[in-house]
């Protein structure tokens, strides 16, 4: 297939792809992060302990989301980026409509394993197509903007889900949220198309493309740091909405308030910032695009566990904005570092490869690991159990700042300096 047919013959503006892909990306943390909010009404429903629904907002997603991303990134790279992410669109939304009809623990699983599948062709490839679209200088702008995506589906999941469930109940936030993207996938098929690619870039076999990488110790450090950042983040995603419920005593929807503002500021600034900033410093040192997330996170630590341990919800929400801003940070200049740690036919492949390792380590034990240390905290510590187990692992946060500080001092001669030009 031709460079020309596979991009459908035309390309929409960087502007115009750049919002779709966002608005694409919102509607996939919106039916993330509906989950959390709606943890009380569900474990009730459905009689789930912490370690049961932690399963089904972590490992649930996480088993097939992890595996097929890396397949559904090399197809992305072998036919149109495009059509895989309206594609993944589709089936996801559809699980996520699904999940408003479960019955019991196994129905919710089963249907989040599908959201998980669908999910796995949408961010790999949406990462590609803002490098093909946008130049190096303004690249972790870019993909900052379209990360933007995170904090605005976190927190409109997190304010919308509260409004519907008190309104009518879980089920038709669930139900909502998937008819929406089965809405917009037709219109993002029709609009987005791949650029034209460079004249004779072959597609890279599958096998050809993790060799390379793995030959760079910046990869691995840089998907390692951001798998134990994502661990903390993931995980505080789903069970900060319940630990304000237990141990700060708000109903759902002044929760909803609480973490919809916390996750929309603190988020949009983080993530603006990081890309804007990495595209300041790294231009003159690559070693910032990993040195600016690990003294993000090092300062995250210590204020979430500040916030969390408060004494009350007008002081925690403060102490917790710095690190709502500051824990995700890292998107922009990682997501950049990694689409160049490749040649550009590679992009896609690559960013499969990262997520890969980031969202097995960070969604299929971030969740879990904090429901099942509150279940076994529970008899000493009671309804405070969730507090203490999301404190506890906030350390993994130390642990993605070392590596991240480690792979400062690679990035440089592991970065790809070629295609650009082309």
């Amino acid at each position: 297939m031709t460079d020309a047919a596979r991009s459908g013959g035309r390309t929409a503006s960087p502007g115009l792809v750049l919002f779709l892909l966002l608005v694409v990306y919102t509607l996939n943390f919106l039916d993330r992060q509906v989950l959390g909010i709606l943890a009380a009404p569900i474990k009730r429903d459905l009689q789930l302990s912490d370690a049961e629904f932690g399963a089904i907002g972590g490992l649930a997603f996480a088993m097939l989301y992890s595996v097929l991303g890396l397949p559904l990134a090399w197809l992305a790279d072998k036919t149109r980026r495009s059509a895989v992410v309206a594609g993944s669109l589709a089936v996801w939304s559809g699980f996520t409509a699904l999940c408003g009809t479960a019955s019991g623990y196994w129905s919710l699983f089963l249907y989040r394993l599908g959201v998980g599948v669908g999910e796995a062709g949408g961010v790999a490839p949406s990462y590609a197509l803002v490098a093909d679209y946008f130049p190096p200088e303004r690249r972790a702008r870019a993909l900052a903007i379209y990360s933007l995506g995170i904090p605005i589906g976190l927190g409109g999941g997190t304010i919308v889900g509260a409004y519907i469930a008190r309104l009518v109940d879980w089920r038709a936030a669930f139900i909502t949220m998937g008819v929406l993207g089965l809405l917009v996938a037709p219109v993002f098929a029709w609009i987005v198309r791949d650029k034209p690619r460079p004249a004779g870039s072959a597609i890279a076999p599958l096998g050809a493309v993790f060799p390379l990488l793995a030959r760079k110790p910046s990869f691995w450090l840089l998907s390692f740091a951001s798998g134990f950042s994502s661990l903390c983040g993931y995980g505080l995603a789903l069970w900060t909405p319940s630990v304000l419920m237990r141990s700060f005593g708000l109903d759902i929807i002044s929760t909803g308030q609480f973490m919809g503002a916390l996750l929309l500021i603190g988020g949009t600034i983080g993530v603006f910032g990081g890309g804007w900033l990495a595209d300041r410093l790294g231009q003159a040192d690559r070693a910032w695009y990993a040195k600016l997330p690990a003294y993000a996170w090092l300062i995250t630590c210590p204020t979430f566990a500040l916030g969390l341990m408060s004494t009350s919800p007008w002081l925690a929400w403060p102490l917790l904005l710095i690190p709502n801003a500051l824990n995700i940070l890292w998107l922009g200049p990682v997501t950049t570092a990694v689409q160049h740690l490749v040649p550009v036919h590679m992009r896609a492949t690559a960013s499969g490869s990262f997520l890969f390792i980031n969202n097995l380590l960070g969604l299929g034990a971030g969740p879990l690991l904090m429901g099942a240390l509150s279940d076994r905290l529970a008899a000493e510590y009671g309804v405070e159990s969730l507090r203490y187990a999301t404190v506890g692992c906030l350390a993994f946060y130390l642990i993605a700042a070392a590596l991240a500080l480690m792979a400062a001092r690679t990035l440089r001669r592991d970065w790809h300096e070629g295609d650009e030009a082309a």
